[in-house]
């Protein structure tokens, strides 16, 4: 599989800005020179549509890949970001728990697909935005995965649900992916002028040490605003607080990926 690297972005928890991490840590990562695919494994294919792929023209999209009527790479789409392509999401994918229950390779097929397509490997990074559920989805995606990486919203209840995480990362450590790894955890919707966001993040750095990224991802109404108009926020607005911390994100990731590929 050479030296790309397979991440996916999950947290069961709805809101936390995951769809939002994909997009623009892919559309970052992109315009710091690397190959990036995105598989947008949600069934309500918000990804897609924030990277500038309606429903509509969505021809061949994950689903079929998963039920192994297309193969992956053939599935990929441009984007609006050179460099950066997408295997669109689909509503089919909601009932795929049903679809594939008699099958002993449900939880494989994703992997199988990634290890299957030769074209792949002119990736450097494929990033699987996950729905917010731990469903027979979100396990493919871990299955598939190096590793994972959780955006955390700076929150209240921030630190509730990823135990529940934590620990069906390392059942499939445990019984099929040994090489699964905790990526890191980044921190979102933080909000500077709320004291309860700062104690949220000094109690997640704390319990959670260097596994959280340094970098932080601010409340900022264009990250919001960014998917109406079907673009990436660095797109939108290249030098709004948000497209800022998400270029140093990605910055920060190439630089973790390059210390453990030395070490």
């Amino acid at each position: 599989m050479g030296s790309r690297r397979i991440i996916a972005i999950a947290n069961q928890k709805g809101g936390v800005g995951k769809t939002t991490t994909a997009i623009n840590l892919g559309a970052a990562l992109a315009m710091a020179g690397k190959s990036v695919l995105m598989v947008d494994l949600d069934p309500q294919g918000n990804a897609s549509t924030g990277l500038g792929l309606l429903a509509s023209r969505r021809e061949t999209t994950v689903y079929e890949v998963l039920t192994g009527e297309a193969d992956l790479a053939a599935a990929a789409a441009p984007t609006p970001v050179e460099g950066l392509s997408i295997i669109p999401g689909s509503g089919n994918l909601s009932g795929l728990d049903v679809e594939l229950a008699d099958q002993a390779d449900r939880s494989e097929r994703l992997r199988r697909a990634l290890d299957d397509g030769e074209s792949l490997a002119n990736y450097d990074y494929i990033l699987i935005d996950c729905p917010p559920s731990l469903n027979i989805l979100t396990v493919n995606a871990m299955v598939a995965a190096d590793s994972i990486l959780v955006p955390l919203q700076c929150e209240f209840f921030a630190l509730e649900g990823v135990s529940q995480l934590l620990s069906t990362i390392r059942r499939i450590q445990q019984k099929i992916n040994p090489r699964l790894r905790m990526e890191g955890i980044v921190l979102t919707m933080y909000d500077r002028r709320n004291n309860l966001s700062a104690q949220v993040a000094q109690d997640v750095r704390e319990n959670l040490g260097d596994t959280v990224f340094r970098t932080i991802v601010p409340r900022n109404v264009r990250l919001s605003e960014a998917p109406s108009h079907a673009l990436p926020v660095l797109l939108y607005d290249p030098e709004c607080a948000g497209s800022l911390s998400y270029r140093q994100l990605a910055e920060e990731l190439i630089r973790r990926n390059a210390a453990s590929a030395a070490a």
